[in-house]
């Protein structure tokens, strides 16, 4: 008995020695400067994270101007995240998507509007049935005109709805690209349950309520 309590006392001590480690990791994540992304080929990205990869790649792809939408993982303090270790919840990342637009066509500032049409936006750590920290909601910012964009959209929307809102701000460090079978995930796999379920009906309430003129011909 008495080794097994020793065992326990070390097994304790070491896991929260490790959690204080993370903690350390992650906020130095929070307060590093940002890292700006150049334009290519007169296309810039942004990087937002809301509850499942799948189901905000499909609303982005809806938007005009946006060329493509990349899943993956970001905001966190680990190197080379996976699907797996980003489900447990201690790599610090949360599932985002790479957005690749037009800044011609689509400002950030809509690609921000259409963040928060898309999601509950005071669900903690989630949306909808997705929930821990690896689905929380994050966007991203590369400079401080973005900053103040997002800062002023989230806090006007706290006013509308005299509510906290959910969404962290990060400044953007690196975006880690998903595995290859969770691209295009909503448009491969149309009899999914999840996506019948989950994400087309997610998909259809944003684009019920956002201006249809910035949005493509819907395909569903």
């Amino acid at each position: 008995m008495k080794n097994l309590i020793t065992i326990l006392i070390v097994t304790l001590c070491f896991s929260c020695q490790n959690s204080a480690q993370n903690s350390k990791k992650q906020q130095s994540v929070i307060s590093a400067q940002p890292i700006e992304v150049p334009l290519e080929n007169g296309k810039a990205k942004a990087y937002f994270a809301s509850g499942c990869f799948w189901c905000v790649e499909a609303v982005y792809e809806s938007i005009k101007g946006v060329d493509e939408v990349i899943n993956g993982y970001s905001g966190g303090h680990t190197e080379n995240p996976t699907y797996a270790a980003s489900n447990t919840g201690r790599t610090g990342h949360a599932e985002a998507i790479e957005v690749i637009y037009d800044p011609k066509v689509v400002s950030f500032s809509i690609l921000v509007d259409a963040y928060f049409a898309s999601q509950n936006p005071i669900q903690v750590n989630g949306q909808g049935p997705d929930r821990g920290s690896q689905y929380r909601s994050i966007i991203f910012y590369q400079n401080d005109i973005q900053k103040k964009i997002i800062l002023e959209k989230k806090a006007a929307l706290a006013t509308k709805l005299n509510a906290t809102i959910a969404a962290e701000v990060y400044p953007f460090q690196k975006f880690w690209i998903g595995e290859d079978y969770h691209q295009n995930y909503e448009r491969l796999h149309p009899n999914n349950g999840y996506i019948r379920n989950v994400s087309v009906p997610r998909l259809k309430r944003f684009q019920a309520k956002f201006p249809k003129e910035l949005l493509k011909e819907a395909h569903h």
